[in-house]
């Protein structure tokens, strides 16, 4: 391989002569050899720095416009339109386990950029630090980008994702209106229900968590840039974080605004900690629908199937003909991950020390994989399973007229405590509801038949 050499304040550096970062991101690369390869800063980070790069320097040239010349802001913006596409993702090589605020990170941008803009420029105009990094420190720019990625795969990806569901889930209420089935509470059997009305269950659950996700956006968006080191705005030139909020909200397409209180953000994360709050409530309720789902399609003949799910693929190496409830058990598994990434990211944010939070790095990495993965396991298992959900009514009608407590529909002729006799003497022998009232002279066969009517119980 052949090299540069590079140098920052501590001397000169060896660095590939193919990449476009520098000295600081080398230094980083040698010093964190932990999770090389599989836990790199997310994406989503990489493109959020492109945004506030891109935005820093158009601010800075409204307000600097004697240091931040057409020229420079060319060249950055072009650098920086390359890392949102993403054509430059090599280049960020970088780890999560690094310095907590995300440091060697924010000098990998600002070195990609440089170098990447000196080449499109066609000679060397921008310094890593003097321009790129221009009215802005490590300890704005991270919480800034985490606050750019948290919104942009919200909006982007997760809200579409359960609204394909949700969309999914109305057209099976409509077509599954009419077919009654048996309910269920504690596991055992309870009272009928339509299949509409559970399904109806798990759409507004879904609806539910996109109002508390919307929720927590607003937050989102307040940004840290333009309190540079702690919170003051040392070396940013006034005005220029309400400017750079604009430029990023206009890049963006999102309403991003400058946080009234820099000394909050710098410092605090619990935007982030309610935002995945709410990841947290949606990777519960999707846990309780794809265990209602591979429940309720449990069998074939041995289990519940009161529904059929597509079958995607064998189930088993020995057991042929197998098929089993694969995407319900992606979306369980996600949800455990998500659960647990909750706990890594609420830790994380309790560790803010005076006036920076240095656990960012580790807090973007959960969050934006709960996202992720969230986002992709809806789509996946709507594609995959729900579009595909059938009611199987004969098992349904015959699940519904053997269940025990539809003996709830005689409370108001015979009482709770005859009720709960006949049931247990239908369970004990083995018999119909009918016959044990009948036999135990509750009420006669024909009164029997005209008020018991199970239809009617939903």
């Amino acid at each position: 391989m052949e090299y540069r050499i590079e140098h920052d304040s501590m001397g000169e550096v060896k660095v590939p002569k193919d990449v476009y970062w520098g000295a600081q991101t080398e230094r980083s690369h040698e010093n964190f050899n932990i999770g090389v390869g599989i836990e790199t800063m997310p994406e989503e980070i990489v493109k959020a720095f492109g945004y506030l790069k891109k935005a820093s320097a158009l601010a800075n040239a409204d307000l600097k416009p004697q240091v931040m010349t057409d020229k420079k802001v060319d060249a950055i913006s072009k650098a920086c339109d390359e890392v949102i596409s993403g054509e430059l993702l090599k280049h960020f090589p970088l780890v999560v386990w690094q310095t907590g605020s995300g440091t060697q990170s924010n000098m990998n941008a600002n070195e990609v950029v440089a170098n990447r803009g000196n080449e499109i420029a066609g000679e060397k105009i921008l310094h890593p630090n003097d321009d790129i990094n221009m009215s802005q420190s490590s300890n704005d720019t991270f919480p800034t980008a985490m606050h750019i990625s948290a919104v942009l795969v919200l909006e982007d990806k997760v809200i579409p994702a359960i609204d394909g569901l949700v969309d999914t889930f109305k057209e099976l209420e409509k077509v599954n209106h009419h077919n009654v089935k048996c309910g269920r509470t504690h596991l055992q059997d309870a009272t009928p229900i339509t299949f509409s009305q559970e399904i109806s269950g798990w759409r507004a659950s879904l609806e539910r968590d996109k109002e508390l996700i919307l929720l927590a956006l607003k937050p989102l968006k307040e940004i840290a840039l333009g309190g540079t080191a702690v919170g003051t705005g040392l070396n940013a030139p006034k005005g220029f974080d309400v400017a750079v909020a604009a430029k990023i909200a206009e890049l963006t397409g999102k309403d991003f605004i400058t946080s009234p209180n820099k000394f909050h953000s710098l410092t605090s994360k619990d935007e982030i900690v309610f935002a995945h709050g709410a990841l947290k409530a949606l990777a519960a309720d999707l846990m309780k629908i794809a265990n209602d789902v591979r429940w309720l399609a449990s069998g074939p003949r041995d289990g519940l199937s009161e529904i059929t799910i597509p079958a995607n693929e064998p189930g088993s190496s020995i057991m042929p003909g197998k098929v089993n409830p694969t995407q319900c058990e992606a979306v369980t598994m996600v949800a455990v991950q998500v659960i647990g990434n909750d706990t890594a990211v609420s830790m994380a944010a309790s560790q803010g020390n005076f006036e920076l939070n240095v656990f960012m790095p580790v807090t973007a990495y959960n969050f934006l994989q709960s996202a992720r993965l969230l986002s992709e396991c809806m789509v996946s298992f709507n594609k995959n399973c729900a579009v595909g959900i059938k009611a199987d009514e004969e098992k349904m009608h015959y699940n519904l007229h053997n269940s025990l407590m539809l003996v709830t529909a005689l409370n108001p002729y015979i009482g709770y405590e005859n009720a709960a006799k006949t049931s247990h003497k239908a369970y004990e022998e083995n018999i119909s509801l009918k016959e044990a009232c009948v036999a135990l002279g509750f009420l006669s066969a024909e009164k029997f038949d005209e008020v018991f009517h199970p239809e009617q119980m939903v």
